[in-house]
């Protein structure tokens, strides 16, 4: 018999994955009619990238037992610091002060996906 899946794991990342498709295709379509710079449009295709690869993994654990679940919530976490602070700092200015917990957000967000990755490999 399967092990129950985690229906809040799977909706989150289902969530995730789409709005990854969203933000790519606003990304990919819409930041260069703000004239953003094509460093902070790469950036945010980086984020987009990884949102979705790392919704899919949440995906992954939350369809297995409840010791993969501690690795989706990793990856769910390390979505929100790490894709979310680079879009954020991708739309605000220099003098935001905003951006002084966004920077060191963005590799919080990093390893906590590390973290989700480690912890599969444990398992």
């Amino acid at each position: 018999m399967p092990p129950p899946p985690s229906t809040l794991l799977w909706n989150i990342g289902a969530l995730s994955g789409l709005t990854s498709v969203a933000l790519g295709a606003f990304g990919a379509h819409s930041l260069e009619k703000y004239d953003v710079p094509a460093s902070k449009i790469s950036s945010w295709s980086t984020a987009t990238h990884y949102q979705l690869l790392h919704s899919l993994a949440i995906l992954l654990a939350a369809s297995r037992g409840p010791a993969f679940h501690r690795a989706g919530w990793a990856f769910a976490t390390g979505i929100a610091l790490f894709s979310g602070s680079i879009y954020g700092l991708v739309v605000t200015d220099a003098g935001n002060p905003v951006r002084k917990i966004l920077g060191p957000a963005t590799p919080v967000g990093g390893i906590s996906l590390m973290v989700g990755w480690g912890l599969l490999v444990v398992l």
